[in-house]
């Protein structure tokens, strides 16, 4: 990287249930808003803005934003599935360390509704076309459960096949999300939640039950992002940047191998965290806390080895070990993570940089990891897009 990229300022909003949120535009100002309060930096001090959602019109950055002024800046709308507020945060980290802009706002934001995933438009392809096309061979398509529970359903039922893992241990991934999330006042849930509740839900699909999906949920997060030339300049905290950060998409992999653990986006994080880890000079088993993608129970499991936290099919026995959590060698998810903390698609990733953000600051209250100097985030969409974050404690 040419620049050190800082991050001088985070914020978000409590995500909640939908149906119980303000507007879009009102969340998406008021992370903007907390964000730059953070970073101590007016909005007119801001040269670009990355405004990510996936559920709305053309433009609605615009309408968020405006709220705080009309400055004339650019402002780039980004969806990218559930990835998007990474790709925000990636496009806004290569404008400062291009020397494009010396600071610029990412934000995310979700106006979402009740109920499983859909798309929009039903008279032209779906993106996910090929991805269907995997499930049915594999495993077939079943039209009555919802597309995304039965692609992480099924790459679960391949793990089990492969490793030998019981159904009870995916279970215990959401028992630690509640767990934590009881911690985070930002949460839209935070009642914790016992093994025997977790596999007594409703099945979705193979291990998945109820419990073990990410629910709908609305909310906002940002970042100012800045060189580090502009923070000594405007008097700003330097105490943590981005070390590396890479972002991928599909391989060929993802459809020829008729893998669905593949399918659900393995080789994509997997192929980001070596890029970020050879950018950096960093061993993931340095890595003190990880915010990742648990968008299913099944997911946490397939990106612990994803990432490099553990070998090929160590994952279960890392977490009978406790090595996920408090006490163990790394504590992932402190926020509660997706399962918990919810999914407001588009401010996701800005929620999980905040989340570490405040970790390496230390001012993560109930749920600060101690002595953490290195802060790893992963996002994922399917369709797809992976982004994959190192933060580092400056000084």
């Amino acid at each position: 990287m040419s620049r050190r990229t800082i991050v001088a300022g985070v914020g978000m909003i409590p995500f909640t249930k939908p149906g119980q949120s303000d507007d879009y535009d009102v969340m998406g100002a008021a992370a903007a808003h907390a964000g730059l309060r953070d970073a101590g930096v007016d909005y007119a001090s801001v040269q670009q803005a990355y405004a990510g959602y996936v559920y709305g019109d053309s433009t609605c950055g615009q309408r968020a934003l405006y709220r705080l002024g009309q400055t004339g800046i650019p402002v780039v709308n980004v969806n990218n599935n559930c990835a998007t507020g990474s790709t925000a945060l990636w496009l806004a980290r290569q404008a400062v360390e291009s020397g494009a802009a010396e600071c610029v706002l990412a934000v995310g934001f979700e106006q979402m509704q009740p109920g499983a995933l859909k798309g929009a438009w039903t008279d032209r392809p779906r993106p996910l076309g090929r991805f269907d096309e995997v499930l049915e061979d594999t495993f077939g398509i079943d039209t009555d459960v919802p597309r995304a529970a039965q692609y992480f359903g099924a790459a679960g039922l391949e793990y089990m096949d492969k490793y030998g893992m019981k159904a009870e241990t995916f279970a215990k991934i959401q028992v630690k999300a509640r767990r934590h999330s009881a911690n985070n006042p930002y949460s839209v849930f935070r009642t914790p939640l016992t093994e025997e509740e977790v596999l007594a839900a409703p099945t979705l699909y193979g291990p998945v039950t109820r419990y073990q999906a990410c629910p709908p949920t609305c909310g906002a997060a940002a970042a100012v992002l800045c060189s580090e030339e502009f923070a000594r300049a405007h008097g700003l905290r330097t105490d943590v940047a981005i070390a590396a950060q890479s972002m991928t998409s599909d391989l060929p992999s993802t459809f020829d191998d008729r893998s669905m653990i593949k399918v659900v986006g393995s080789d994509v994080t997997r192929t980001a965290a070596q890029n970020v880890y050879e950018m950096s000079g960093v061993d993931p088993h340095d890595i003190a806390v990880v915010e990742l993608h648990d968008c299913f129970t099944v997911n946490e499991v397939l990106c612990y080895e994803a990432l490099g936290l553990v070998e090929e099919g160590g994952a279960e026995q890392f977490i009978l070990d406790g090595d996920n959590t408090y006490g163990g060698r790394v504590v992932v998810n402190p926020s509660g993570g997706l399962l918990s903390k919810g999914h407001p698609l588009g401010a996701t990733g800005l929620a999980q940089c905040t989340e570490l953000v405040w970790q390496l600051r230390g001012e993560s209250g109930p749920r600060q990891v101690e002595g953490a100097t290195l802060a790893l985030q992963h996002n994922l969409g399917l369709g797809g897009a992976g982004v994959v974050t190192l933060y580092e404690k400056v000084g």
